[in-house]
C-alpha cells in the first residue's frame, strides 16, 4: 500500500485535480484515483507528480514499511 500526500499538497498550491492531472498528464479520474488509495502511480508518474510540486518522491508517497512515517 502506497499512502500520499497528493490532495494536501494540490490544497496548498491551489490547484484542482483537472489542473493536476493537466499537468502531469494524465486524466483527472487518475488523479482522483490515486488520491483515494485505489490506485498507485507508476514510477513515472509519480516522478511527475513528486516534480510538480518540487518534492522528492518519498516526500508525497508514502511507501508502506517506511520506518520513517510510523506513528505519524
Amino acid at each position: 500500500m502506497v499512502d500520499n500526500i497528493i490532495a494536501e499538497l494540490r490544497k496548498t498550491h491551489k490547484l484542482s485535480q483537472a489542473e493536476l492531472a493537466d499537468a502531469v498528464d494524465v486524466s483527472r479520474q487518475t488523479i482522483i484515483s490515486i488520491e483515494n488509495g485505489k490506485y498507485t502511480a507508476s514510477l513515472p508518474l509519480a516522478h511527475r507528480i513528486a516534480a510538480h510540486f518540487g518534492k522528492a518522491i518519498e516526500e508525497v508517497f508514502i511507501f508502506e514499511g517506511d520506518d520513517r512515517h510510523d506513528g505519524e
